[in-house]
């Protein structure tokens, strides 16, 4: 997965040996993964989430990358560039581990990692399509929150480009975020690829956000920003989900980032503030919310904790309601709250990757070997169970945090990863919410190789046209491997010796 140097290192015996060099600059590694990028980009045009018609490839001389053959190409280029980026932020993850590099060849490389990405077509989802569409019907006076953008007569690009699941389905997301993609459509009208790219470029704001909070917050919690930065923000669930897709939990971070940070510096108010604002992009926000409580009372005089509570808990309230009614207010021109009811539209996506999902259809599968029964009863059973499970942990976290500092925010980083992976769906790039939070804490190296198991597996189960992998056996296989592999190439550069026996072939003659 990793394992050629750098040029800044001198010759020694061992690969191993050789990573311990100290090097200047990571340039054929940030260069790896610029290529691998720039493939994925340009392998998007025939494998990715492509425009029902395009206005690129359309019916051209090189239309054939979209049909047979030359759609098989284009998925061995798109994973051949994949492979080339995991295989460069494991590269770098060893270095930073090593302490061989800082702070800034870790942002150059991400940002060298998504600029070709930035003119790709959407990898691995169509959401942005979905965000246009809603846009697009409230910019023209229609209820996102009531209907599906199969509703609009106008703007057809815009609307045939939505995924079937989601034309007659309200919107899941915040007032706030509808707004935003309201200025994008009426910016880019029915032009889908402009539509796509400014989507992009307004989404790299919580990028920064999210950039700029990340070294206060490694201050606070205890880390290294060089792991950080490399976990939250070089990782191909970054790279390619959240911009590559994009998505816009990229925004969502950046308020509950910031808002965090202004929790710990005891900016209780903005903290309060903030993370409502991210809510109103994306509800799972809240989660952080009632840990801000004990943040908040902690940090209060007096001698009885519970009156400091009461009064934490008081002035949260206080401040989100006006915040909520006012940007649902501001973003809708009205107080529409049938948001919440488009909460539950993302639940139509049934898979094992959600975890009660998965344990009710393997209880169906073994009850349909003896009878013939419907897979429905069983995956709601399962997903009830889980919700309980959720809201046992979940209390349970917020409890143990109830001495609010750093411990508040660990809890509030592990219950949003316990809402990606218990309330369904779980879709790859959830796991994001919680990851980046905890990526400002100290981390043993064998749990950052867990993390590159888990961002390689989540990031490949969804084929590049955004229609989930989950139910291809073989290909399944086949990522779970990579998956340890990429994790075992952190630990050890080329744990098979497959390279090594390559650049050595001789060695093995003599053996």
């Amino acid at each position: 997965m990793a394992t050629t140097t750098d040029p800044a290192q001198t010759p020694s015996t061992g690969l191993a040996e050789r990573l311990r060099v100290p090097s200047r600059f990571p340039y054929r590694t940030i260069a790896m993964g610029t290529v691998g990028s720039t493939l994925l980009m340009i392998a998007a045009l025939g494998a990715g989430g492509i425009l029902i018609s395009d206005p690129v490839l359309g019916h051209g001389p090189l239309s054939w990358v979209r049909y047979g053959h030359g759609r098989m190409l284009a998925n061995v280029v798109l994973y051949t560039g994949f492979g080339l980026v995991v295989w460069a932020w494991v590269r770098l993850g060893r270095y930073v581990l090593l302490g061989r590099v800082g702070s800034r060849p870790v942002l150059i490389a991400a940002g060298c990692w998504m600029a070709p990405l930035l003119v790709s077509p959407p990898l691995f989802t169509r959401d942005v399509f979905s965000y246009l569409g809603q846009g697009a019907q409230l910019l023209y006076g229609l209820d996102p929150y009531a209907n599906g953008p199969a509703e609009l007569d106008v703007l057809p690009n815009v609307v045939q480009n939505v995924h079937p699941l989601w034309q007659t389905t309200p919107a899941p997301y915040g007032p706030l975020f509808l707004l935003i993609s309201k200025g994008v459509v009426a910016t880019t009208g029915d032009n889908m690829i402009l539509g796509v790219i400014l989507m992009r470029l307004v989404l790299l704001v919580g990028l920064a956000g999210t950039l700029w909070a990340l070294p206060r917050l490694v201050k606070h919690l205890g880390g290294k920003l060089p792991v950080a930065l490399w976990l939250a923000v070089a990782s191909p669930m970054m790279v390619i989900h959240l911009f590559g897709g994009p998505h816009n939990d990229l925004m969502m971070l950046a308020f509950l980032t910031i808002g965090v940070l202004a929790a710990l510096e005891r900016k209780h108010v903005l903290a309060v503030v903030l993370v409502t604002i991210g809510m109103l992009i994306k509800p799972t926000a809240a989660i952080a919310l009632p840990f801000i409580v004990w943040m908040w009372a902690n940090h209060l005089t007096g001698e009885s904790k519970v009156r400091n509570f009461l009064r934490a808990g008081a002035a949260s309230v206080g401040l989100f309601l006006p915040v909520f009614v006012a940007g649902t207010w501001i973003s809708l021109g009205s107080l529409n709250l049938g948001w919440w009811s488009g909460l539950k539209a993302p639940q139509l996506i049934a898979n094992w990757l959600n975890i009660p999902t998965g344990i009710g259809e393997v209880f169906y599968n073994l009850v349909h070997l003896i009878v013939d029964v419907q897979v429905s009863p069983f995956v709601t059973v399962a997903r009830a169970a889980g919700m309980l499970l959720l809201i046992g942990f979940g209390v349970r976290q917020w409890w143990l945090a109830r001495g609010g500092g750093t411990e508040a925010v660990y809890r509030a980083g592990i219950s949003l990863l316990a809402v990606a992976i218990l309330m369904p769906p779980t879709l790859p790039w959830y796991l994001t919410w919680g990851f980046v939070l905890l990526s400002a804490f100290k981390w043993q190296p064998r749990h950052l190789a867990l993390v590159v198991a888990v961002s390689v597996f989540v990031t490949l189960v969804y084929y590049p046209t955004g229609e989930q992998a989950l139910y291809d056996w073989w290909f399944i296989a086949g990522v779970v491997l990579a998956s340890l592999y990429a994790a075992a190439s952190l630990l050890r550069p080329d744990p098979l010796g497959i390279i090594d026996a390559w650049r050595r072939p001789e060695k093995f003659l003599r053996d």
